[in-house]
């Protein structure tokens, strides 16, 4: 059940996503459905299929609602990026209860814990990617910080639980589910191990 769950979340994703507004125009990533692919596919495989199951749940029915949850997710990333223009449609968002924000901030906790391990033992990978923090976001550039917190807050609070329950699992297991993440993406690129593919991407 997990490769069809993962394939209709990725098709349903890659849709909302290639459809986001921007000022500028379409941007690059958004003629790019193979990495779309590998990122996205990436962080699903992290996840157990009742996770998978709840996110599939909530892509389907923010469709039959008009909603489209990458356009949200932008939008939450501008609150640190863009403040002044995030001010102006922040009112066009979904409200959040004080219960899932709780649950979102523990779950932003965990992955900065994580994603800081993984920049230790792999900084040249990591210096290919975003910034850690939300201090260090620009307009120009959004942090794993916000960027985790942005589509947390798209999640349901139904999905928030559920992730939230899986992150202190991996976390009491011993787990960083950063750089299981990380591995998946690496492995479509040819590297069988993350330290491989760090070695493979030394300046």
């Amino acid at each position: 059940m997990r490769e069809p769950l993962i394939a209709t979340i990725i098709e349903l994703e890659w849709g909302m996503f290639s459809a986001v507004n921007n000022a500028g125009g379409r941007a690059p990533c958004q003629m790019d459905p193979a990495t779309f692919e590998i990122m996205r596919s990436s962080q699903a495989n992290a996840w157990p299929e009742e996770l998978l199951a709840s996110w599939l749940a909530d892509l389907t029915e923010a469709g039959q609602a008009g909603r489209n949850l990458m356009s949200e997710k932008y939008a939450w990333m501008m609150e640190s990026t863009h403040p002044e223009e995030f001010a102006r449609i922040a009112d066009r968002l979904p409200s959040i209860d004080v219960g899932t924000l709780a649950l979102i901030e523990d779950i932003v906790a965990v992955n900065l814990a994580w994603k800081e391990e993984v920049a230790e033992r792999y900084p040249a990978l990591s210096d290919r990617g975003r910034p850690i923090y939300t201090a260090e976001d620009t307009p120009g550039e959004t942090s794993f910080e916000t960027y985790l917190r942005g589509e947390l807050k798209t999640y349901s609070p139904r999905t928030v639980r559920l992730l939230h329950a899986h992150t202190a699992d991996q976390k009491a297991r011993g787990i960083n589910s950063v750089a299981e993440t990380l591995l998946h993406q690496v492995r479509h690129y040819g590297y069988p191990s993350l330290g491989q593919a760090e070695r493979g991407n030394r300046r």
